[in-house]
């Protein structure tokens, strides 16, 4: 019988199951060590690379990393990349898809575990809440105690110091988009762009929310690679597992040894909860694989320390796949295959993706041309005979100096180019002066001479030389006659 909520009453089917505060208590071991060494890693590179100062010459930004929003330009290093070659981004974002796949294929949600920035900054934000408020019994029994002094500045000073890891995580953000060490004189001195301290206080709002308040419910509701995830994962997939072949029928340390000293079945798992108490979303590893777990292995640690205080063998939970659990119950040998049909295809095309932008970006130019054909008219006939087309070429410079830039055109006999408020070659070729890291669009003229057999529409080519670097690219366009 299938009863609708509004015969139910409101009451007895919300349509929202409550929330619940997530209390991880504090462990030690291999994968926590793991994690504060990522940690320190990942926010040591994202707080100090602003600072970093890479010298390109004169006329360019010497940070290492910039995305220069007033002049186009992003700058990583030795590379810059301008408007145009966006698909270096696009690759990027490709390229961050296929190893996301390829990690899920190899051993799970590496990146939810260990790599995430959601999960580094809750890891943060639970180890300040742990410096002030104790660990998972003294914040539950300061939370569902009545309110006084000493859980009063427990709790300001926690809050306090969220927010200032949320403030200068939003503040550097935005020095990703000036130069560092200027724009923090100028927020200091409030002399800032109004834009600057509007993002600090929405990247410090959100930063604060989602790492400090929502911690978990961010995992299990907002992001959509749980579910992604779910669906791409296979029973040879390495996950953090519970070997329920062993575990199980769980039952207390002392109650195991009875069982078994009387022949009965008993299994490794003592029922202590401590892998649910570790956990940082709060979930029950024993259960099975489930969406909300991260894979962040905490769960091995405590459970780990578990047996070997109990004088039990380590691993009851660990890395692990599907098959394994069911080969051993089973009777047979386990096994791990890394390499893979579907490992190998994550891998090729990581490779083919990651050597076209290798490729691309070794032999990228630094002057680039682009032509556009005057419409109105598309030819005129001139009194001798000849036929004249107009285009307006478009000359990249992505260079910090001075450029000049030869115009030729090939493609039809005795065929000459003209461009308008230009200099000249000693054999008549236009010379065009380009600026450092700008462009300039001239108009041309294009003249067949009379005599040269012509149809209605021939393609010719463009071709822009570097008089002194000797850098040459090329173009092509439509020439039309009567």
């Amino acid at each position: 019988m299938i009863v609708s909520a509004a015969d139910a009453g409101s009451d007895d089917l919300p349509f929202f199951a409550p929330s619940k505060k997530v209390y991880p208590q504090h462990v030690a071991g291999p994968f926590r060590r793991a994690k504060w060494l990522i940690l320190v890693a990942c926010l040591g590179i994202y707080y100090a690379l602003p600072f970093v100062r890479w010298e390109r010459g004169p006329n360019l930004p010497n940070q290492a990393v910039l995305a220069d929003i007033a002049h186009n330009r992003f700058y990583f290093f030795f590379i810059e990349i301008w408007p145009q070659e966006v698909y270096y981004f696009t690759g990027l974002l490709i390229l961050a898809a296929f190893m996301l796949f390829l990690m899920n294929s190899v051993a799970g949600r590496l990146w939810c575990g260990y790599l995430c920035p959601q999960t580094v900054w809750t890891d943060l934000f639970l180890a300040v809440e742990r410096f002030f408020e104790g660990d998972r019994r003294e914040r539950i029994r300061r939370d569902e105690g009545p309110w006084n002094v000493d859980k009063l500045w427990r709790k300001i000073l926690k809050h306090t110091s969220w927010l200032m890891i949320a403030w200068w995580t939003g503040g550097a953000w935005v020095l990703y988009f000036a130069d560092a060490p200027t724009l923090v004189r100028a927020l200091a001195s409030f002399t800032a762009p109004v834009a600057a301290y509007v993002w600090i206080a929405i990247l410090t709002f959100t930063t604060y929310a989602l790492a400090g308040i929502m911690r978990e419910q961010v995992c299990k509701y907002m992001c959509p690679w749980p579910r992604i995830q779910a669906a791409l994962t296979d029973d040879e997939a390495l996950n953090v597992t519970y070997r329920y072949d062993r575990g199980e029928p769980r039952t207390s340390f002392k109650q195991a040894l009875r069982l078994r000293a009387h022949g009965e079945p008993a299994g490794d798992c003592v029922d202590c909860q401590q892998c649910v108490a570790v956990c940082p979303t709060g979930i029950d590893i024993r259960d099975g694989s489930q969406l909300d777990c991260i894979q962040c292995g905490l769960c091995i640690d405590a459970c780990d320390s578990v047996m070997t205080k109990t004088g039990r063998s380590q691993g009851l939970i660990g890395y692990d796949t599907a098959d394994n659990v069911e080969r051993r119950l089973a009777g047979k040998t386990t096994l791990y295959r890394p390499i893979r049909a579907r490992t190998v295809i994550y891998a090729v095309l990581i490779a083919l993706v990651g050597s076209a932008m290798l490729y691309q970006l070794a032999t990228r130019r630094t002057v680039e041309i682009s032509v556009l054909h005057e419409r109105t008219p598309l030819f005129v006939k001139l009194s001798d005979g000849s036929v004249r087309n107009a285009f307006a070429i478009r000359i990249l410079n992505k260079r910090p100096d001075t450029r000049l830039i030869v115009l030729t055109v090939a493609g039809l006999s005795g065929i000459r180019l003209e461009a308008v408020g230009t200099d000249a070659t000693a054999d008549g070729r236009p010379i065009v002066t380009v600026d450092p890291d700008s462009s300039r669009e001239v108009r041309v003229f294009v003249t067949v001479p009379p005599g040269v057999p012509l149809r209605d529409t021939q393609l010719i080519s463009f071709i822009a030389s570097d008089l002194f670097v000797g850098e040459v690219v090329r173009t092509h366009d439509h020439f039309f006659a009567p």
